[in-house]
């Protein structure tokens, strides 16, 4: 495979994420406690966008995936956000693009520290769900409602996602 069809992991950090989407995680002190002082809370961390509908929450069981991961599918939500929250203590990869003429740009492959989520901007292409640990469980937030909220793009050559050292 040709080198130009390599995508090399990057640690996921709010800046370098923040085109995308949001990474949640909870760092530093709580913004607020409640519950009698028993409970720390990280008020607001994503902005979830709904056109219409509503937000629901569902759950998934992905299959693990292991490196050299095989990308050759990208989808997008253009009716609304998409959330990936992991049920387990797990890192997991995300990968995504910006959009370029209806298409995915080069596309980043991030990896997503245990203890963080994830929250994909309205109409950002991005990878499936990708576990690196088994099991694949997570909380997913997205659109409820009438009308196609999935546009997939299928590569000609697929790229090869490798981890960096």
């Amino acid at each position: 495979m040709p080198e130009n069809r390599h995508i090399f992991t990057e640690t996921a950090e709010k800046g370098s994420f923040a085109p995308f989407g949001d990474l949640l995680a909870t760092e530093g002190s709580p913004d607020m406690i409640i519950n009698q002082g028993k409970c720390g809370r990280w008020h607001d961390l994503a902005q979830l966008d709904v056109s219409d509908g509503r937000a629901g929450i569902s759950l998934f069981l992905a299959e693990k995936r292991a490196f050299p991961y095989r990308l050759d599918m990208m989808e997008r939500h253009p009716l609304g956000s998409q959330s990936f929250i992991p049920m387990t203590e797990n890192p997991f990869l995300v990968i995504v693009a910006t959009d370029v003429g209806e298409r995915p740009s080069f596309p980043r492959a991030f990896l997503i520290p245990a203890h963080h989520a994830v929250s994909f901007h309205r109409n950002i292409w991005h990878g499936v769900l990708t576990p690196l640990h088994s099991p694949g469980l997570f909380a997913v937030i997205d659109r409820i409602g009438s009308g196609d909220n999935l546009e997939e793009f299928w590569f000609e050559e697929p790229f090869m996602v490798v981890q960096k050292d």
